[in-house]
C-alpha cells in the first residue's frame, strides 16, 4: 500500500463507515418498532427546538342552559417545546505500519472494512447507550407517575413490566417496545419455560414479543446502574414510537497522518463524531446541562425536564427492581 495512496485510504474509510452506519440505523429502527429512532437527518447548531401544540382538552366545560350568561374562562392556545442536544464523541487515533500491509501482501480494502465496521459499530453502541442513559435518568426524575418500583430485591417480572405499562392507563398501547439487558431477557424466559404461552416465534430473524410489545435486547450500562451509590438497580425502560430520537447527521471528521522518526513508517487514523439526542416529552436544560454534554450530563435526570402536560405524552415509562 503505497502512501500515495493513504488519502484514497482515508476517503474510503470515512464512506464505507458512513454506510455501514447507515445500514444499521435502517435495522435498528425496525428492531425497535420506531420506538428508538436513529435518523441520519441532520442536526444544527448546539441544540435542537421543536415546538407543538399544548393539549387543550382542559378547555372542555359543562354548560346550564339556565343560569346566568357569565363570562367564561378563557383557554390560553400555547405551544410547547421540546429540546434536543448535540453530543461529541472520537474514536482513534487507530495506529499501524503500512509496512505491515505491504509485507503480506494483503489488500488495502481488508484495513478499510475493519476500520469502518468496528468504527460504525463503536459510533451505534454509543448513540445506543446514550440514549437509554438519557430517557432512563428523565424518567427517575420525575418519578413514580412513569416509574413501577417492586422495592424489593428481586428479578422483574411480567406482571412488573405489566404495572409500569398501566402508568399510560387506557393510552397504554401506546407503548411499542420494552429495553432491558440480556440478563433480564433470560430471566423472564426462564419465568415463561415453566408457562404454556410462547415467548418466541421464530423464523429467518428472532422476534421477540413480550405482552404484546417488541423487545431490544442490549446490556446498556443504565438498565443495571442506581442513581444513588447504594447498589445497583434493574431496569426496563417501555418506549411509545419515537420516544428516542437520535440525529446522526453523518458530520464525520476524520484524518489520517503517517510520520516518519522511526524505525519503521508509522500511520495513525483517527475520526470525530457528533449526534443528536432528544427525548418525547422533555427537553434539555440549556441553563443546568449546558452544550456538548458528558456521559455523567446525559445521564443526571435533572438535566432532562419534562414538558408534556401529560405523562401519556412523554417517551414512555420504567419497571424498575434491584438486584438480588
Amino acid at each position: 500500500m503505497a502512501l500515495t495512496n493513504m488519502k484514497v485510504f482515508n476517503e474510503q474509510v470515512q464512506t464505507t463507515a458512513i454506510e455501514m452506519l447507515a445500514q444499521q440505523v435502517d435495522l435498528f429502527n425496525a428492531a425497535s418498532n420506531g420506538a428508538i429512532v436513529l435518523t441520519t437527518e441532520g442536526f444544527m447548531g448546539d441544540y435542537r427546538f421543536q415546538n407543538f401544540f399544548q393539549s387543550l382538552h382542559s378547555a372542555q366545560r359543562r354548560v346550564d342552559r339556565y343560569a346566568a350568561n357569565s363570562d367564561a374562562s378563557a383557554t390560553a392556545l400555547a405551544q410547547l417545546q421540546e429540546i434536543g442536544v448535540k453530543v461529541a464523541g472520537g474514536f482513534g487515533p487507530i495506529l499501524w505500519e503500512p509496512a505491515q500491509l505491504t509485507w503480506v501482501q494483503m489488500n488495502p480494502e481488508a484495513a478499510i472494512l475493519a476500520i469502518a465496521q468496528n468504527l460504525s459499530e463503536a459510533m451505534m453502541k454509543d448513540m445506543l447507550n446514550s440514549s437509554i442513559a438519557a430517557a432512563v435518568a428523565a424518567m427517575e426524575n420525575v418519578g413514580s407517575t412513569v416509574v413501577y418500583d417492586t422495592n424489593t430485591a428481586r428479578d422483574i417480572s411480567y406482571r412488573d413490566i405489566n404495572a409500569a405499562h398501566a402508568k399510560f392507563g387506557d393510552m397504554s398501547q401506546l407503548l411499542v417496545c420494552d429495553v432491558m439487558d440480556g440478563q433480564t431477557y433470560h430471566d423472564l424466559i426462564d419465568q415463561n419455560l415453566v408457562n404454556t404461552p410462547q415467548l418466541f416465534q421464530y423464523g429467518s430473524v428472532t422476534i421477540v414479543d413480550i405482552l404484546g410489545k417488541r423487545v431490544v435486547v442490549t446490556d446498556a450500562p443504565a438498565l443495571r446502574e442506581s442513581p444513588t451509590t447504594t447498589g445497583n438497580d434493574i431496569k426496563v425502560l417501555s418506549l411509545v414510537r419515537g420516544g428516542v430520537t437520535v440525529y446522526e447527521g453523518s458530520d464525520l471528521v476524520t484524518n489520517l497522518e503517517t510520520t516518519n522518526g522511526k524505525l519503521r513508517i508509522e500511520t495513525t487514523w483517527q475520526a470525530d463524531y457528533t449526534f443528536g439526542l432528544a427525548l418525547k416529552g422533555y427537553q434539555w436544560d440549556t441553563a443546568s446541562g449546558g452544550k456538548s454534554p458528558t456521559d455523567a450530563e446525559l445521564a443526571t435526570g435533572s438535566n432532562w425536564d419534562k414538558i408534556a402536560t401529560s405523562i401519556k405524552h412523554t417517551a414512555g415509562v420504567l419497571c424498575l427492581s434491584q438486584t438480588n
